[in-house]
């Protein structure tokens, strides 16, 4: 038994080897690279750029830890294998950037690389960033030379054996890596290509809107396809111009007024999302939100919407829990959300023909009950409505009795919600 161990131990390291000595052949050509850095022609503007592409990146966000100093890095970023703090990007010369290049700097958007050379953990979200050019990337790094120094040394990655070897990355990378700038689309226009450089580049937007393996790697098939965003437990909706389930239906200036207020008509952003529109996609010039917004309308649905699992009650059972639901939300929902479930434009969301809550993954829906949430306070709503939690006051029974209920009034039309999936969302908080 020992003997058939050791060989199917090292028949998985040779694999390995095999592997990465085929991306060192192949997936490492990368002339990209080798594109030379042009020094611009006004360094202050090429700064206040940087300043700006930094902001819809979200680096500020990811790279400062709570309580810590802004871009010094030290945040966790939890993933199924474990924690990865991210980097220190202020400019000290022993913890941060002060000794990089910007071609190093380029090389790690690019490419996944450090400084030294050693691979990046796709935590840092290289294979978005891959599409940035060299400009923009020459410009942030210009704008992080700039920022105060802060002496923070950067915090090793606390990952599940066999994830801590990081010679995975090379079967990873060749498995789900492939690096190369933006080409513009010269059939669609140039507001589209706009749009389409910042979602898949700085937006990195199927970061959390792609489903994801077991391994946590993407296919370009289901790109912003939607799906579970790992250990943080919120679904993020498909984005693309499907009418019955993603953004088909929707207005492209409502869109671009979510993305920068947090709060359209009938709708309002919570959960990550709403960190994501806080601390990056409010300060979008309004032109580039209009064009993310369009170009997202513009997609094809990328993949199959999320399956409608059958229904898991009887019909008399399912009826007796949208009516105790019904006296539920009389008795706690109503007054912001209305009899009628439309909500009150721009303050309270509409639950009537929302297809987060129809959704088969019924997930954010849940969460909202059990825990509250409020959009971002944003330059255009500095003031946002919430919602106050009712998992304390609230059973798993009532918390699945209400969620059925707005799954099912108003012409919706839903699966019923067990106290078990309920329960499993308070216990994952």
């Amino acid at each position: 038994m020992k003997r058939k161990y050791v060989w199917r131990s090292l028949a998985l390291l040779l694999t390995v080897l095999i592997i990465a000595v085929i991306w060192l052949i192949l997936g490492n050509r990368n002339p990209d690279l080798d594109q030379p850095s042009v020094p611009p022609a006004n360094p202050d503007e090429q700064i206040k750029q940087g300043e700006y592409l930094a902001r819809i990146g979200n680096c500020m966000s990811c790279h400062t830890a709570r309580g810590g100093e802004s871009y010094a890095g030290g945040r966790a970023v939890p993933t199924p294998f474990g924690n990865i703090y991210t980097s220190n990007l202020t400019p000290d010369a022993e913890t941060g950037l002060g000794k990089w290049s910007n071609t190093d700097f380029w090389q790690a958007m690019h490419n996944g690389k450090s400084k030294d050379g050693s691979l990046l953990y796709p935590a840092f979200p290289y294979t978005n960033y891959t599409r940035v050019t060299r400009a923009d990337s020459d410009a942030i790094f210009a704008y992080l030379q700039t920022l105060p120094t802060v002496q923070q040394k950067n915090i090793a990655p606390e990952l599940r054996f066999p994830y801590d070897n990081r010679a995975l990355l090379y079967v990873w990378r060749a498995l789900y890596f492939r690096p190369g700038q933006y080409a513009n689309d010269d059939r669609q226009s140039v507001e589209w290509n706009r749009g389409a450089y910042l979602a898949q580049g700085l937006g990195h937007c199927s970061a959390c809107h792609s489903p994801r393996d077991s391994f946590g790697g993407t296919d370009l098939k289901t790109e912003l396809g939607g799906g579970m965003i790992p250990v943080l437990n919120w679904y993020a909706p498909p984005l693309n111009g499907n009418r019955e389930t993603s953004l088909g239906n929707w207005e492209v200036e409502h869109l671009a007024a979510l993305m920068k207020t947090g709060v359209a008509p009938q709708r309002s952003v919570s959960g990550p999302m709403a960190e994501v529109v806080a601390g990056s996609l409010q300060h979008m010039h309004k032109d580039d939100a209009h064009a993310l917004a369009g170009y997202l309308k513009s997609l094809p649905q990328q993949s199959a919407a999320p399956l409608v699992a059958a229904e898991s009650m009887r019909e008399e059972s399912k009826q007796a829990m949208i009516d105790a639901g019904a006296k539920l939300y009389e008795d706690q929902c109503i007054s912001c959300h209305q009899a009628s479930g439309k909500g009150v434009p721009s303050i309270y969301p509409a639950l009537a023909g929302s297809r987060a809550i129809t959704t088969p993954v019924a997930t954010n829906a849940i969460r909202m009950v059990l825990y509250g949430g409020y959009a971002p306070s944003t330059g255009g709503n500095p003031r946002p409505y919430g919602m106050p939690p009712f998992g304390q006051s609230m059973t798993d029974e009532e918390v699945a009795a209400v969620v059925t209920y707005i799954r099912n009034a108003w012409g919706n039309q839903g699966t019923a919600i067990l106290p078990n999936d309920v329960n499993r969302y308070r216990s994952r908080h």
